[in-house]
């Protein structure tokens, strides 16, 4: 990967519906090239997919929040289990002292408590912490 597919995918991040000869206006590179490395970047796997960013207001119903989870050893079934938890929307995992972030979501007070008890009972989770995201200022 070299400087110019490092400025595409910025600009890919930054709206991935932007047109092929646009980002090769921005770049100053031939349309060609432009589509020849996205082609590349998708099949070496860097670029897995395209996905929809909403504005914070969009889903004023849901409740958002982080979770710090502590992790028994290597257990790698909490990571499984934890994949497929339908209120885990991303799961990252960290150094210090989490071992993985995991990025909740749920329709309501009621269903976030609920989820936050499923995930706690979750053997291997040794210890969590959970913070409510109020507002975003970046998208």
């Amino acid at each position: 990967m070299d400087d110019t597919d490092r400025q595409l995918l910025g600009l890919l991040r930054d709206d991935a519906r932007i047109p092929v000869i646009t980002l090769a206006k921005k770049l100053r590179v031939a349309r060609a090239t432009v589509q020849n490395r996205i082609t590349k970047l998708e099949k070496d796997g860097t670029i897995v997919g395209y996905t929809v960013r909403l504005k914070p207001t969009a889903e004023p119903a849901r409740v958002r929040a982080i979770m710090s989870i502590a992790v028994e050893g290597k257990n790698v079934e909490v990571l499984a289990q934890l994949r497929g938890h339908s209120n885990v929307q991303a799961l990252h995992s960290t150094n210090g002292r989490w071992d993985l972030i995991a990025e909740l979501r749920a329709d309501s007070l009621e269903s976030f408590d609920a989820a936050l008890r499923s995930i706690r009972l979750i053997n291997g989770i040794t210890n969590s912490e959970t913070s409510l995201l109020l507002s975003t200022f970046k998208a």
